[in-house]
This record gives structure tokens, C-alpha cells and sequence, in this order.
């Protein structure tokens, strides 16, 4: 995300930042975002999957579990509105400032709250595409970090690969799409999640952080209503040169909204 060449967003040299806080630029249109030392702040996986899906100008966007908000940031030009939901209350308020921040506010709207009480929340199948970058692991899976909003991020401490799936069912339309980021080494388990609501697999493209190391992350997207087979397997993304430069595929990536 580099664009030198496009004005800043009036306003950010006036920004207070709290004592844990710390601002970040996005290096797209002059947007920036606040972030918090002690919470979890957003990384690769994220930016990822926010360019993933292929959106459309009149789709209305769901962001399961938004963090401080920065895959709407990334999308915002791109759809018609986005809603995002977050659990973390001070996440959510951080969320919240950054859109306000970036004069966002006509088409990004967060709420906070628990994504497995959706129903209580929005109205049934009125969303186009659904987005997650959930928690990874399980909570007998690795170490939990002693920050509790990290640790939130990482493990299935609020919510289980299970819940993100029913949420992101209920949130879409007949022939919506769902994109998440996840674990390769969970695949398994979430091809039965989807199938089980109603969604199938259409793309899935694998994630090496070198051309000589397995993958760690992967992009899929899934539709609602889907027939099982006719997966798209996406030849695997490398995200680092031998010497640990960006590739040209993920420079495309960060620069492709310029």
C-alpha cells in the first residue's frame, strides 16, 4: 500500500493517542489507523484476505470479528457499505475512532458485540460477502499469550471455528460469499463446518511465507447454496523473497488499490 502521491486525511496531526496506543499508516488514499500495544494488532493475514475476494460496487460486506477495523479500511472504496462486529470493547472503540478518523463513517458502521449472538444482532441473509480472520488455534493448541486481548485474537477463547462459520451463514444470502483466512492444517475441519451450513469451498489458494517453506496460512472462499466439487485450487502465494524482501505477488497485493 504505497501511494505517495495522494493527499493525507485532514485532521491526524490533532489525533490524541492513549499511552498504549500507537498510529499506523496504511499508505493507501492517506488513510491511518490507531492501534493498541497491549491488544492485537492486525498483520499480513489480514491484508490478505481484505484483497481476496473480487468485490462488487453494490455488495454490502459483513467483517466478523473487525479488531480495530483495518480490512475495511483496505475495502472501503471498493463495496457498496461494510458492517463490522467486534468483541473486544476496546478494539471496538479503536474501530470506531478509525473510521470516524478516516471519514469513513457514511459507508463503514461498527457495533460491539459476540458474533454467536448474530441473530440478536442483524437481520437474517442480508449481506453479500462475509469476512473473517478468526482465531487459529483451539485452546489446547500452543501458547496463550498473557495479553488477554491476544490471546482472544489467537485462540478459540470467545468463539469456535463452528461459530464464525454459523455467523457468517446466517449473515448471507443465497449465493453469498464467505472468505476467510485460516490454518491449512484445519482445512478438514472446516470443509465440514461449511458444508454443514449450507456453503461449499469454490476457491483456495495456500500461503508460504518462502518458495522452500510449507504453507502456514490460507485464502478460500466459499458460496452459499454451492454444489460439492469444481474447487479452484490458486497456485500457493509466496510471501517473502531468499532475502526476505515482499514478492512482487504481495507488493501487487498491498499496491492494487492505489
Amino acid at each position: 500500500m504505497t501511494s505517495n502521491k495522494l493527499p493525507s486525511v485532514e485532521g491526524w496531526d490533532d489525533v490524541q493517542l492513549g499511552p498504549d496506543e500507537r498510529l499506523d499508516d496504511l499508505l493507501l488514499r492517506g488513510r491511518k489507523i490507531i492501534q493498541n500495544t497491549k491488544e492485537f494488532c492486525f498483520s499480513i493475514d489480514a491484508v490478505l484476505l481484505a484483497h481476496y475476494p473480487d468485490y462488487h460496487k453494490n455488495w454490502r460486506v459483513f467483517d466478523l470479528g473487525t479488531g480495530t477495523g483495518v480490512m475495511p479500511l483496505l475495502i472501503a472504496d471498493g463495496v457498496k457499505e461494510i458492517h463490522a462486529l467486534e468483541i473486544n470493547p476496546v478494539m471496538a472503540d479503536l474501530a470506531k475512532r478509525n473510521v470516524e478518523l478516516n471519514q469513513l463513517a457514511d459507508k463503514i458502521f461498527v457495533q460491539a458485540g459476540d458474533y454467536r449472538q448474530i441473530r440478536e444482532l442483524y437481520p437474517p441473509e442480508s449481506f453479500d460477502c462475509v469476512i473473517a480472520n478468526p482465531p487459529y488455534r483451539p485452546v489446547n493448541q500452543g501458547m496463550l499469550s498473557s495479553l488477554d486481548g491476544v490471546a482472544k485474537a489467537r485462540h478459540e477463547l470467545t468463539a469456535t471455528l463452528n461459530d464464525v462459520v454459523q455467523a457468517a451463514r446466517y449473515l448471507l444470502r443465497f449465493r453469498g460469499k464467505f472468505a476467510m483466512v485460516h490454518l491449512p492444517e484445519r482445512l478438514g475441519e472446516i470443509v465440514v463446518a461449511l458444508h454443514a451450513n449450507q456453503m461449499e469451498i469454490k476457491r483456495l489458494q495456500l500461503v508460504q511465507p518462502k518458495a522452500d517453506k510449507p504453507s502456514n496460512l490460507m485464502l478460500l472462499e466459499a458460496v452459499v447454496g454451492g454444489v460439492p466439487g469444481g474447487m479452484k485450487a490458486e497456485i500457493p502465494l509466496i510471501v517473502h523473497n531468499d532475502d526476505g524482501s515482499y514478492t512482487d505477488e504481495v507488493l501487487k497485493i498491498y499496491n492494487g488499490a492505489n
